[in-house]
Formats: C-alpha cells, structure tokens, sequence
C-alpha cells in the first residue's frame, strides 16, 4: 500500500522526527511505501500532492492540530499520538492498512488551519487536560527562552573580551541600555554587547506573557489569548514570575471559556467575540493579578530567588541530584519537562549575575538530559551481543541525539527493556546532575548540548560531569542486562548466526 502520515509533537523538536523516521522504516519493513510530513520547530515541507492523491490511506501520528487537514479529505486515516508511532510503529502501520482495507473512518473536509496550532483532548481526564494546557504554553514559549538565552550569553562572552577578563560579564549588566543605544558605536564591543544583552532581556520579557497566553489558549480558543496576555504581563509588572503567568493562563482561559458559553440575544453575538468576551475577561484577570494574588506570588517567587541563590555545598549537589534524576526518569515525558521547565524559567530572572545559581541549575539539567541517549549508544557498542540489530541501529543516531541534548533519542531502548534501561538512565543523570553542580558550570542557553559549549561557564568540568554520569549509566545497564537472559535478543543472535552459517557453507 501507499500510505501518507503527518507527524508532529507539542516542542516539534525530537518526537516530531523521531516518529517519522520509525513509521517509515516500519512501513519498509512491512511491505508499504509511507512518506511522512513532519510538522516540527523548523517548519515543514508541504507533501507532494501527487503522494496524497495516490496515498491509499492517512496516518495522522500528531499531538498538535494538523496543518491543512482538508488536503486528506475523503481517504481512510487513523488519528494516533506521536508517541505511539515512536513506541509501536508497526501497530500504528497495521491500524492504517485495517482502516484501508475496511473504507473507513474517511476523513472529511477541513479549514485549513490558521490559527495557531494546539491539540487538547477534551474527552480526557482533568489531570491529563491540565497537563496538555501546560505543555501548550511551555512549547509556543520555548523560542522566546531559547533566542533570549543564547543572545544573552553571546553578550557575556563578547563582554568578556571588551572589558579585557571574566568580570567584563557582571561589567555589561551594570551599564545603562538606553545611554549606549542614544550614542552607539559600531566599533565598540562594549556596546555590542550591551546590545546583545538587552535584545536577550527584551526577549526573555515575552516568556511569561507567552506562556499564560498559550495556556488560555489551549483552554478556551481564540477568546483566552487577549486576557491570557494580559495576565503574563500583570505577573510581570507585579514581579509574580512564571508562578503568576501561570496562574493567570489558567484563570484567563478558564473566565474567557465560561463567558464564551453565555446564551446570548442574537443582536449581541457579533460583538462577542471582539468586545464582550477580551474586555469582561480582562477585566477579571487583570484585577485578580494585581490586587489581589499577584503580591503573594510575587513574595514566593521572591523567597524561591533567595532559596536559590543561597544554595551552595552540599543543598546544591543535592538539588542538582534531583533534578538529574527527574531528567532520566521519563526522557522526555511530564517529570523530565518539569525539571526542564523550572531550569528554563529560572533564567528569566531579573538581576541575574553570570554566575547566578539559575545558570548552574540550566547547566545541571542540560548536563543531565544528554547522559541517557548517550550513555545507549556506548552500550550498543561496546556489548553490542546485549541488543537487537535495530537497538545497534537506534544507538548511532543515539550519539547525535545526545550530544544534541535530546533526551528522547534513548525512548526506543527504555521502549523495550524498560526498568533496566530507566534505573541506569536515573542514576547516571542523577551523578551528572549533582556534579555538575559541584564543579560550578553555568550556561545561559537553554538548549543546544555540546553545540553551545563555547557559551558554557566552566565547560571542562560540564563534559567531565557528562561523561561520567555517561559512564556510570552504561556500565549499570550493561551489568543489568548481562545478569539477564533476554529471548529476544538470543532469539535474533541466534537468527544472525545460522545465517552467516549458512552463507559461509554456500559456494564462493
């Protein structure tokens, strides 16, 4: 058969790509010719309309709203996670050739979608709704963090250079943005990096504003995101910080979704949308933030500044301890993305020194997100008897994933062999965690692994905390799957070995 899939996830970073490489190979494998879309971070490339026209059927292995969904009206699809095509390609393969072969469901015509793209489940559970609205705003807000960070830390290096040492990095944040902009100097690095530095900060400014408005987003439609907005930049004015765009997302979307419910006379709907709903939910949000709660969280957010920025010795060891550990523990899932989140927010945080614990914890966390993948890649080849031929396979794009700080790209071992593969991802991520605290090491940019290295404080002692927890994790699971007989790898080893047998008995 000739199938056609669109894969997408809520970052559009690795389960996007990941998903799309794993349904392609499982449609080789059983037979069928499949040519997905990826819909990630990076845009995507339309598929041709030929393919589509002579697709037998649709693979829909999404977490985000389909683009343009009309161009796949009439043919039969299953709509499935991209987790799922991740996890169990072969079953998502078969589910699109039952649905082929049975004519149904047929997708039906369908806006193209122009709004911005979210896919909330709204027959779940409240937990896992809860969960998606979050990861709606954490994902339209990544970019901002990510564009913000790395400028910044461009800025700490170049002023390192143009105040001749390290403390050129505190010098840049004392020096008055507007002065330097009024009289700027294109030949002076100082002012190049003051520059940089307030085009970083100026896009840190979006980060909780972003986030409460995606939320409402995810939550109620279009309606949520004026007082969703809103809200973010009440928290900001206040000082209530990502706790307070938070809370805003979810009061916002949960004001705009209730009085967009409203029975209404028919002369006062058409102005619903544009009036009624922005300017009523507005009105709530905004007041609710700056009179009554934002104060409150703004002094927890105060307290959890001060908390951090007096953790050293062993506090800090232990904090980066623990969140090793959460970034090992689902790869990529709920836990991993909280440990992710609360390093990312951190670094928003106004007044930050270049040695503030912020910048410790982000290094601690990406430190921590890289062992996993990598540590399944050593594993593959150093025992390569212990794994499948498709888990040697998975372990060489493994190398890149992890050094990439993509945590996923260990999800195909913990898929197979999952207590084993877990308890040495925790405890190899857990030791890098905690040295990476220990050796001091601070990073600004909240992604990239070895790409960013140059913008990496103390960056010796982040690879020697890296390829320790590597090492730990790999002789852990090594030791673990020795000490077990696995059928199916002894099954396929022994496949592999009556086959070379039989090609060496045959004539030259």
């Amino acid at each position: 058969m000739k199938l056609v899939a669109v894969s997408s996830c809520p970052t559009g970073i690795a389960h996007t790509y990941m998903a799309a490489e794993a349904l392609e190979q499982a449609g080789k494998a059983a037979g069928h010719e499949v040519h997905v879309e990826t819909q990630g971070a990076a845009g995507s490339t339309p598929l041709d309309p030929a393919l589509i026209a002579a697709a037998d059927g649709v693979i829909y292995a999404a977490d985000l709203e389909v683009k343009d969904k009309q161009r796949f009206a009439g043919k039969p699809f299953v709509d499935v996670g991209v987790k799922k095509a991740v996890h169990d390609a072969p079953g998502v393969i078969a589910a699109a050739v039952a649905a082929v072969e049975a004519g149904v469901p047929a997708g039906a015509a369908a806006a193209p979608a122009a709004a911005p793209a979210t896919k909330v489940d709204r027959d779940a559970g409240a937990g896992t709704k809860v969960r998606q609205w979050l990861m709606t705003g954490v994902s339209y807000m990544i970019p901002f963090v990510a564009a913000g960070g790395i400028l910044i830390a461009l800025s700490f290096m170049l002023a390192q250079v143009a105040w001749g040492g390290a403390e050129g990095a505190i010098e840049v944040t004392k020096v008055d943005a507007a002065t330097v902009v009024a009289a700027f100097d294109p030949a002076s690095l100082q002012d190049w990096s003051v520059v940089l530095l307030k085009t970083g900060q100026l896009a840190f400014g979006f980060l909780v504003p972003v986030l409460s408005g995606f939320i409402a987003y995810a939550i109620a439609d279009r309606p949520g995101l004026v007082p969703g907005f809103l809200g973010g930049a009440a928290a900001g004015f206040v000082g209530a910080g990502f706790l307070g765009g938070l809370v805003t997302g979810f009061l916002a979307g949960g004001v705009a979704l209730w009085i967009s419910r409203w029975n209404v006379p028919k002369g006062v709907r058409g102005v619903m949308p544009v009036v009624v709903i922005p300017l009523l939910s507005s009105a709530v949000v905004g007041v609710v933030m700056l009179v009554l709660i934002g104060r409150p969280i703004a002094a927890a957010m105060d307290g959890l500044t001060s908390w951090l920025n007096g953790l050293s010795g062993t506090s800090a060891v232990l904090l980066g301890l623990l969140l090793g550990a959460m970034m090992g523990f689902d790869l990529g899932g709920p836990i991993n993305k909280v440990a992710y989140t609360f390093a990312v927010t951190g670094l928003a945080t106004e007044g930050l020194a270049a040695d503030a614990t912020q910048y410790r914890v982000m290094a601690a966390v990406m430190a921590a997100g890289m062992v996993a993948p990598l540590a399944m890649a050593l594993a593959t080849t150093v025992r390569k008897r212990l794994f499948t031929h498709a888990e040697q396979e998975n372990g060489k794009a493994a190398w890149l994933l992890g050094a990439s700080f993509i945590s996923e790209g260990a999800i195909p071992f913990a898929a197979a062999d999952p207590w084993r593969v877990i308890v040495s991802s925790v405890v190899g991520s857990a030791v890098t965690g905690a040295l990476a605290m220990a050796f001091g090491s601070t990073l600004v940019a909240p992604h990239g692994g070895v790409w960013v290295l140059p913008l990496i404080g103390n960056p010796l002692g982040f690879v020697a905390a890296v390829v320790v927890g590597t090492l730990v994790s790999t002789a852990l699971v090594v030791l673990l799957k020795s000490l077990a007989h696995d059928p199916v790898v002894a099954a396929e080893r022994a496949a592999e070995e009556q086959r070379d047998a039989t090609l060496v008995g045959q004539p030259a």
